[in-house]
Order: C-alpha cells, then structure tokens, then sequence
C-alpha cells in the first residue's frame, strides 16, 4: 500500500479490500515473478488461487458468482498490482480480469450465464483482439470479417500482439459486419478457443512482461453462433471505446504505482550503497534527483484522484481525462523509472533487481492502449 490514498474517495471497506490484494501479491505473486519470467507462462494455480482470494471479476454481482464490487474496487485492485513487484511481469495478464464489467455492460443473459461464473473464479480467462497485422489504433483499419450464414457467422483474418494468448480460454474478436461503414461496421463476437478454424499463431518475443505472453490469431472460416455477438450489430467501435477509456485510465494507475514502486525501491537502496566514504542518498545529485522524481509522482497522484472524482459525480470514464492521463503519466514513468536505473548503477541494468524488469514494463506502458501520439491526436482534434 504504497501512496496516500484520498479518504474522500476511497472508504475503509475499499482500504480493506486494499489490504487483501496487497497481501495476495505480495505472497501468491511477488516470490514466483522471476520464475515465470523465465517459464514465459503464468501457472493456472495462480489464476485458481486469485478466484478464491475473491479478486477476480471484481464488479461482477453475486448472481453470477461475483463479489458484487464497484468501480473504485477495481481501482484499488489495478494500484495495488501495479505496485507490487510481480506487476512488471503479470500486469498485462492481469488487465485482462477487467473484461469482466465489459461483459456486464454489453453481454446477453447468455453470455453473462455461460462465462461470467467461470472467470471469477478463474476457470476461465479473457483475451481482448483487435490489433491485427496492418491496423493498430486505427480501428476503421481493421480487416478481418464476420460475415453472416443462416444462424451463424463466418470469420476469416488474423490478430497479433494479443495478451495472454497462451492461455486464454475466450476471445473478444473485433471484426468487419459493413465492410462499407468504417468504424461503424464494426462488430465484436465472444469465441471459444477450441472452435474450429481458430488457430493458435506464433507466441512472440518481447524485451519485458516475459510471463505475460503474446503472439498471433488466425481464422479460416471459423464459424461462430449468432448468439455470440456481443454488443450490437455494427456497434462495436461503441464497445471497444468504452472499454479503451476505462483500459486508459487503469494503464495510466499502473503506471503511477509502477513507477512509485520503483521510486521507493532506490530510495532504500541509495540510502544502502555506499561510495567514496558516503552513502549514494547523502550526495546533493541525489536527493536532487529524488526530490524532482517525489514532485512528480505527487502531481501524477492529484491528477489521478481528479480522473476518479469526475467518474464519481458522472458515473463513467471521462474520455478526455482519460486521454491525457494515459499521454501523462506513462511518459513521467519513463522518466522516473529512467533516472532510477541510473542511480542504481551497474545493478539497475541486471534483472535480479527488480528495477530492471520495471524499467522494461515501463517502455510498453507508453504504447499498451493507445499510443502517446495517438493521444496526441485525440487531445489535439478535441481542441
């Protein structure tokens, strides 16, 4: 529990669940982190072990087997993940969990029924596809269709760089329906892994993240029931922004907690090592240094708890708050998580020290969501 959380935002039955995810990384994540690193897989158990812990499908209600939690509880949940040291390695994976209050906002009584029950206890894990090989923000660009046969739809197209496909057991497939219409063309459908024509591409390799994997889809006239549309017909850029807004503004809370972490990690460590007779905290470049990294961290968390009472009072994700913290603050993690290697010295650069894989999670936060020139362009159109 890493920062000082506003009372008048945050409860203390928020503080308590605060508690519980705190103390679940810290013993069922944090010691095992730098072996899944190495293994490039997450175990099951670890999934299994989080549904009983009750931190899955946070804003699932109990009608579906969930906790019944809200929107700050999953805030609480992405901050405390994002702090602990295994969030360099399992945050993309974890994000996933998020899905969850996706599928409640825009998922049938089936949908609902089929899966919510399974992923809360963890029986069964999301992947959200919409990047493919030629189109990346651009969603208008995407080409994989979904075309209409009697009852069912047939798929045809490919995805990449998606997470946590080594494992998941559902896919949220973004497809063409109106391949006239551009972005209002779109149509999202929920696939199971085992359906025929759905191929397991190549698991990729990546410089950081290493236990949360990615790699490639393919579809070769998969065909997927009609009932597993999800959302409206053509109405999918609709779901997809909605969920891009909430996975801005949670990829921003990460990277302000990551980057805390990784502030409070050579805080300890300069005041440990020693050179030339003093410690490395006792020399004025330092505490200069550390002093620039606090303000900034300072001024990332004011900004932070303004996005969180705009949602308060309007019940949503405001885009634009959400746009700018996610241009913002991943790029101050850069920054900070930058100067803290260097004052780590020669063991900033070996991954036995935790801010090394910091620093590596930190580069793919400034493109995970949206890139920070994509935000650019939205801040810059809205002006």
């Amino acid at each position: 529990m890493p920062l000082n959380y506003d009372p008048d935002i945050f409860d203390e039955e928020h503080e308590m669940f605060r508690r519980t995810v705190s103390n679940f990384f810290e013993k069922e994540a944090d010691p095992y982190a730098e072996q899944w690193d190495e293994d490039h897989a997450i175990p099951r158990s670890f999934w299994l072990k989080a549904g009983e812990a009750g931190i899955l499908g946070i804003g699932v209600p109990e009608e579906y087997g969930g906790p019944g939690g809200e929107f700050l509880h999953r805030v609480v949940m992405t901050q405390e993940m994002g702090y602990s040291i295994s969030g360099a390695s399992v945050g993309p994976a974890f994000q996933r969990d998020q899905m969850c209050e996706q599928l409640m906002d825009f998922g049938s009584d089936y949908h609902k029924e089929r899966w919510l029950p399974k992923m809360v206890k963890g029986e069964c894990l999301l992947a959200f596809t919409v990047t493919e090989p030629d189109s990346g923000s651009d969603l208008s660009a995407i080409r994989t269709t979904a075309v209409l046969d009697g009852d069912e739809y047939v798929i045809n197209g490919a995805k990449t760089y998606i997470s946590g496909i080594a494992d998941a057991d559902l896919f949220m497939i973004a497809c063409k329906t109106d391949p006239t219409a551009g972005s209002r063309g779109i149509s999202v459908f929920l696939v199971e892994r085992d359906t025929p024509g759905l191929t397991i591409g190549r698991i990729l390799k990546k410089m950081g993240c290493h236990a949360s994997n990615n790699g490639e889809l393919h579809f070769d006239n998969m065909r997927v029931p009609a009932k597993n549309l999800y959302g409206p017909l053509n109405g999918g850029f609709k779901v997809i922004a909605k969920s891009l807004n909430r996975d801005r503004l949670m990829w921003s809370i990460i990277s302000h907690a990551a980057a805390t972490r990784a502030f409070d990690l050579t805080v300890e460590f300069v005041k440990n090592r020693k050179g030339f007779g003093q410690t490395i905290f006792d020399f004025q470049n330092t505490q200069f240094k550390l002093a620039e990294m606090k303000a900034e961290l300072e001024v990332g968390q004011a900004y932070i708890d303004r996005c969180l009472r705009t949602y308060r009072r309007k019940g949503e994700v405001d885009m634009m708050e959400a746009t700018m913290a996610k241009l913002w603050l991943p790029e101050m993690e850069g920054r900070v998580v930058d100067q803290c290697v260097q004052l780590h010295g020669g063991g900033g650069y070996m991954d036995e020290y935790p801010i090394s894989r910091l620093f590596t999670a930190a580069r793919l936060h400034r493109i995970f969501a949206g890139t920070a020139e994509i935000m650019k362009l939205q801040i810059g159109r809205a002006l």
